[in-house]
């Protein structure tokens, strides 16, 4: 089983945090890189953040730059999202995926990555 699993979603107001986590599973060893991704209602899957496995090098997409915090624990192959200061616009389904093919940098697209969870709902009230 390749899938990461999800946890850590919720229904929070305007200005809470949310930490979400992610287990990888399976050949966890070729695992390269990790990332959050978003789908919002109406709107395509977006980038939030990424983290590469073995250097932990980070990029984040500009709209949660200052606010997300994205961390690993390769002891436990887990991938954490901290998400403070959230807005009404964070509302969406978060995704979590795992790349296993090599990285060079931190990977930012859909295609990138070839496992993914479920996702987890976040939703923030106003």
């Amino acid at each position: 089983q390749e899938q990461p699993v999800e946890s850590g979603g919720g229904l929070v107001q305007a200005g809470a945090s949310l930490r979400l986590s992610c287990a990888a599973s399976g050949r966890t060893f070729t695992t390269s890189a990790m990332g959050w991704f978003r789908r919002a209602p109406g709107k395509e899957r977006e980038f939030v953040a990424g983290i590469r496995w073995s250097i932990g090098t980070t990029s984040y997409a500009d709209s949660v730059k200052g606010r997300f915090t994205i961390s690993r624990d390769n002891a436990k192959d887990t991938v954490y999202l901290q998400m403070n200061s959230l807005k009404p616009e964070d509302t969406a389904v978060y995704y979590c995926a795992r790349r296993s093919r090599t990285a060079v940098a931190v990977p930012t697209t859909i295609q990138a990555y070839d496992y993914w969870g479920q996702g987890t709902q976040v939703t923030v009230s106003s």
